[in-house]
């Protein structure tokens, strides 16, 4: 695509290449158009079988492919699995809540095009995640778009890379819009991508501190709305099993829309860092326009996850195509 072969031209008419060949210059909509004609049918088909079978499958899968491309890009490296003598990122403690849902749609995406001959070990893992992510988008009613395609799979996956690389629950907008800066996603981006959080479910102890034991002054954040607060601390009393499971959006957890916004209005954004984007006044507007505007918040929602999937982008010559995405070659 042109806009990724930046040049600058100096008066002399020099020309300095911007970005080196290991970007994201090789992504195309067509990269397996010769290669494997149908990589998007056979995904798409595993995807909607996973789906009937799950629900899950959905929310599982849009995280999965946020926490690989935060963490040494969209490279798969997220689904490697630990050894003896490496603990990889799917074992750090923000990782480990990551649904297998998740992890087995893209296997089994990937058996379906290594049962075709012609797509045999020709289609990265990094690429089917990232058609996996765009099909259960889809499935839950969002919106549809064109995926670029032409990721390698990555050759390392250390759990220590994770750390502080993630958003967590608690972050308000300078952290939040600091790490997404990292990865060139603007606040914006980060909003649109926060709205992920409409579907899907959290653990009762990622909201025990809202609910319970907020500050020295409160015992309950005093941004929550108070029918909302005492509607999680029934979901999460105060001696349930930590790992008890509630809905990420209360109204529409399983469709993809711009109830989430809707929500921040009102004071029910599940943790802190979706509630900052309502109660600080930098993200205000942003909230309040998506609230009313689905359209605009689909179109922004797809920008900024074609400009996530362009994150620490790997080739060739840094990366290669798995066999088995859970391990590598």
């Amino acid at each position: 695509m042109a806009r990724f072969g930046i040049v600058l031209v100096i008066s002399l008419c020099l020309t300095i290449s911007v970005l080196p060949d290991t970007t994201i210059a090789q992504l195309s909509r067509g990269f397996y158009s010769k290669t494997c004609p149908n990589v998007e049918q056979i995904v798409r088909n595993a995807v909607q079988k996973k789906i009937k079978q799950t629900f899950v499958t959905v929310p599982a899968t849009l995280r999965l492919f946020f926490h690989d491309c935060f963490v040494n890009g969209c490279d798969a490296s997220v689904m490697i699995q630990s050894t003896p003598t490496n603990k990889a990122e799917r074992d750090h403690p923000d990782n480990i809540s990551l649904a297998g849902d998740g992890f087995d749609v893209v296997i089994q995406a990937k058996k379906a095009l290594d049962a075709n001959p012609r797509c045999q070990n020709k289609v990265s893992c990094a690429d089917i995640l990232t058609l996996a992510t765009r099909d259960v988008v889809v499935a839950a009613g969002g919106p549809s778009y064109e995926v670029e395609l032409g990721r390698f799979d990555g050759l390392v996956s250390t759990a220590s890379s994770v750390e502080g690389n993630l958003p967590g629950p608690s972050d308000n907008v300078d952290k939040l819009n600091a790490l997404f800066k990292k990865n060139k996603l603007t606040q914006e981006d980060m909003i649109a991508l926060s709205a992920a959080h409409t579907l899907g479910f959290a653990h009762c102890r990622k909201v025990f501190k809202r609910i319970y034991n907020f500050n020295g002054i409160n015992s309950v954040d005093p941004s929550l709305n108070k029918a909302y607060a005492i509607e999680l601390q029934k979901a999460c009393p105060k001696n349930v099993d930590p790992r008890i499971a509630i809905n990420m959006d209360p109204v529409t957890p399983k469709t993809f829309d711009n109830t989430y916004f809707k929500n921040l209005q009102q004071g029910k954004g599940l943790f802190t860092s979706d509630q900052v984007l309502f109660t600080d006044g930098r993200s205000r507007p942003t909230v309040n326009a998506w609230a009313s505007n689905s359209t605009a918040f689909n179109r922004a929602f797809v920008t900024a996850m074609t400009k996530l999937g362009r994150v620490g982008v790997k080739n060739s010559r840094n990366g290669n195509i798995r066999r088995d995405c859970g391990a590598f070659n």
